[in-house]
């Protein structure tokens, strides 16, 4: 076995209250900032944040299935997460209100589960705060775009 396990947190802004910025990090709600995000349900779901809610996603050649654990809405939720044979562990995302804005700490507690897949997992942990930038301003542009509506 590897023995890699990383547990990694940052923050970003999110320009909404809570309540509205928390379907962002839901299954079908990223689909509105993640390019090529594309979620598939094994079984049909009304709310994507429910506790139990299965998904898949696909992202170089490999299938991530995620669990929905707990949910909050408009506070927090977290997900379960395993990579066959590249890595397993949870995601957590937990907004807070800063005024009219939403603080948002997202945490990934991922164990490696073989040697590529420590390597894998290495290179995630050390573009950690990359990441989550790229998500700040993925997040920031797509509201934009949707604030000036649909272009003529």
């Amino acid at each position: 076995m590897s023995g890699a396990r990383h547990r990694l947190t940052g923050r970003l802004a999110v320009a909404l209250p809570p309540d509205e910025a928390f379907p962002l990090f839901t299954a079908r709600g990223e689909r509105r900032w993640v390019p090529r995000w594309a979620p598939s349900f094994p079984a049909p779901v009304a709310d994507d944040a429910e506790p139990g809610t299965v998904f898949q996603t696909l992202d170089h050649g490999r299938t991530t299935t995620w669990i929905v654990v707990d949910a909050t809405p408009g506070r927090r939720i977290r997900y379960a997460r395993v990579t066959p044979g590249v890595s397993a562990g949870t995601v957590s995302v937990v907004l807070d209100r800063a005024g009219d804005h939403s603080d948002v700490t997202v945490t990934y507690e991922l164990t490696a589960l073989s040697g590529d897949g420590a390597a894998d997992l290495r290179r995630f942990a050390d573009g950690y705060p990359a990441f989550l930038a790229a998500w700040q301003d993925a997040i920031a542009e797509a509201l934009r775009a949707e604030a000036q509506g649909p272009s003529a």
